[in-house]
């Protein structure tokens, strides 16, 4: 297994850069989720990791190696893609003992690991079948298996579970987070699923534009975003936003305002969570324009003086329908209030 360290890492297309100085450092045996929207240099990143990429600039280094230029085939990496691109004329023995062809294994010893790694992943009984006869959680477990056979240093995995329904998206989840920690072998998860990321990952990166916009436990993005990207990516459903001006202690908004513990001056973006919102008997009215069942919630959309606002409520059943007026509440911990300018994160509280 592997420390993975990346320092000042870019890459550029021509005029278009698509890593910016990425620094980031991986300990040896954690798993790491990097997200993001598509465009934000993260598959790009997994791919100067792996080498099939050259970095324009910056170091990637392995166990304080330097690999930047260290051919794919020489670092040892195992990847699982989106697309499994099993070879679909080979057994799934074969396909699980093709990457072992390129390295010094004799043939009982590659079969003997190919059937190990196979009763890992739960493939055993399906050795002699051909792709084409597999299910798709099937085939994803058979492409695990080649990509970690050969006991790489570092797995990469790029949106394996987007391929599959619902439900082997959630058994997968948990079954590829067994596998990584029965092994060790340092691993980073590249997706835009938020709940693939925090369910799985024992860190999260996310990245925005290039960057590391914040990285932590899934908790502390959640908790404490750093700036207001963070915050809209993370949640579902998303956070509650309302633009205000702050002067004197006072953030005027729409046709609300709430006092601050803080004398705060200038345009400011409050955030609150459509779960930290509860109906009460006092509170900020709000007129129900929607009610959306959810299964074991139901979220609401209201009309209020922040502007268009959304609550959750636990149940199966909605307690308010369309045209209800209630009152709304929230605790000022829950708060989170960002300046508009830069998007970062105030320190400044609610004093309500």
């Amino acid at each position: 297994m592997a420390r993975i360290e990346l320092k000042n890492l870019r890459k550029e297309w021509g005029s278009a850069t698509a890593v910016a100085g990425l620094d980031l450092a991986i300990e040896d045996g954690a798993f790491v989720a990097v997200l993001g929207p598509s465009g934000c240099g993260k598959s790009t990143t997994l791919m100067m990791l792996a080498g099939i990429y050259q970095p324009t600039g910056g170091d990637i280094t392995f166990d304080g190696a330097r690999v930047n230029d260290v051919e794919a085939r020489g670092r040892n990496v195992g990847i699982v893609f989106q697309s499994y691109a099993l070879y679909p004329n080979m057994s799934v023995l074969d396909n699980i003992m093709f990457p072992l062809r390129f390295k010094t294994v004799e043939r009982t010893e590659a079969e003997r690991r190919a059937r190990e790694i196979a009763a890992l992943v739960r493939v055993d009984g399906l050795l002699d079948r051909r792709p084409s006869q597999l299910s798709g959680g099937q085939q994803q477990r058979v492409a695990l298996a080649r990509a970690l056979v050969k006991r790489p240093h570092l797995l990469l995995l790029d949106e394996p579970l987007s391929n599959l329904d619902a439900g082997l998206r959630l058994t997968m989840r948990t079954e590829i987070r067994r596998i990584q920690r029965e092994l060790g072998v340092t691993t980073i998860l590249v997706t835009h699923d938020q709940t693939e990321a925090t369910t799985m990952a024992d860190r999260v990166v996310v990245m925005n534009g290039g960057r590391v916009e914040q990285e932590g436990a899934a908790d502390d993005l959640y908790e404490r975003p750093d700036t207001l990207f963070v915050a809209s990516f993370i949640g579902s459903p998303p956070i509650n936003l309302f633009e205000g001006e702050a002067d004197a202690g006072v953030v005027k908004f729409h046709e609300a305002s709430i006092a601050l513990a803080e004398s705060v001056r200038g345009s400011v973006v409050l955030g609150i969570r459509p779960e930290s919102l509860q109906v009460a008997e006092r509170g900020t009215p709000a007129h129900v324009i929607a009610a959306e069942p959810m299964g074991r919630e139901v979220l609401y959309t209201a009309d209020s003086s922040f502007g268009v606002i959304r609550f959750l409520e636990a149940g199966a059943e909605a307690r308010y329908r369309e045209g209800d007026n209630v009152q709304l509440n929230f605790s000022p911990a829950s708060a989170l209030l960002f300046d508009k300018a830069s998007g970062r994160r105030m320190n400044a509280r609610i004093a309500i």
